[in-house]
């Protein structure tokens, strides 16, 4: 026990080091985009794979295809701000199963970790992106919140399941 109280103020220590700087531009998206892929991923890594293709009614995506549809996006969403090829790798209609979609999901955050890193002097440049101009930091904002967007649906599937979803764990 003794061991276990004096790791954790360095735990601590070593996690605050790591967080963004939340007083940049870059450092404050950057965060919330760690938060809610963090969420995302959890729930993928929660939920069990025969609830993957869990649709509540028949008109909307299944929890795996908002997963797929969420890793799509980051490609997307981040190629724009990088200026790097979009893969365009479909994964919402080539992947169903649990470790494909889970592993999909981080592959794509982690390809977003660049444009989430550009200084807060390239924040305000100018990309193409959905057939007009914006900010870098705009096209980044708005991917965060997609991704929130998307995170509620898949709160409310999980619910649905009797799964308590990650932002809530602990509480």
């Amino acid at each position: 026990m003794k061991s276990t109280i004096l790791l954790v103020p360095f735990v601590a220590g070593a996690l605050w080091a790591q967080a963004p700087d939340m007083k940049t531009l870059m450092g404050g998206a950057k965060a919330l985009q760690s938060q809610v892929s963090g969420v995302i991923v959890k729930s993928a890594e929660k939920m069990p794979e025969e609830n993957f293709s869990f649709k509540p009614t028949p008109e909307v995506r299944s929890f795996g295809a908002i997963l797929g549809h969420i890793a799509d996006a980051q490609y997307s969403f981040c190629s724009a701000v990088t200026g790097q090829a979009n893969p365009k790798l479909q994964i919402e209609k080539t992947k169903t199963s649990k470790a494909d979609l889970t592993q999909a999901l981080k592959d794509a955050f982690a390809f977003c970790d660049k444009a989430y890193s550009i200084a807060d002097s390239e924040a305000s440049g100018v990309v193409k992106f959905f057939g007009g101009e914006r900010t870098k930091l705009n096209v980044l904002s708005f991917n965060t919140s997609h991704n929130f967007e998307h995170y509620g649906n898949l709160v409310t599937y999980m619910r649905m399941k009797g799964l308590v979803p990650p932002s809530s764990e602990g509480r």
